[in-house]
């Protein structure tokens, strides 16, 4: 990611080593970057979580939304999917060690928003 705007002798702007579609932060946020991903994850840091909790640790997202989530994360090798033998049967998830390379930089949007001015809101 070097891209930089440089003039020429006449002042005409042109751009050298351009960002093509999709550059690196645009990759990682088409995967992290959903809607209640970075949750997700981060509630599944500290070892396998049923689905029924995961709902409640996620306030505010549906089950339809998690389920739909927690999909794209397994797909992606983000988190791994258990049926457990119960009666009734249950499901828990778990961060696999890829998805726990996201951990780190989650943490510091973590921080970076906590730091956020009162005035700043996440909706606009």
């Amino acid at each position: 990611m070097r891209a930089r705007v440089e003039s020429d002798a006449r002042g005409r702007r042109q751009v050298h080593d351009a960002c093509f579609e999709p550059c690196s932060i645009e990759k990682g946020m088409r995967i992290i970057g959903g809607k209640w991903t970075g949750s997700i994850l981060w509630h599944l840091k500290d070892g396998p979580v049923r689905f029924n909790d995961l709902a409640r640790m996620v306030g505010g997202a549906s089950k339809k939304m998690i389920t739909e989530r927690l999909r794209q994360l397994e797909m992606q090798n983000l988190v791994r999917r258990e049926v457990m033998d119960t009666a009734p049967v249950s499901v828990q998830y778990e961060i696999t060690e890829f998805g726990r390379s996201a951990l780190g930089f989650l943490d510091e949007l973590r921080k970076w928003s906590e730091g956020l001015p009162q005035d700043i809101h996440a909706d606009g």
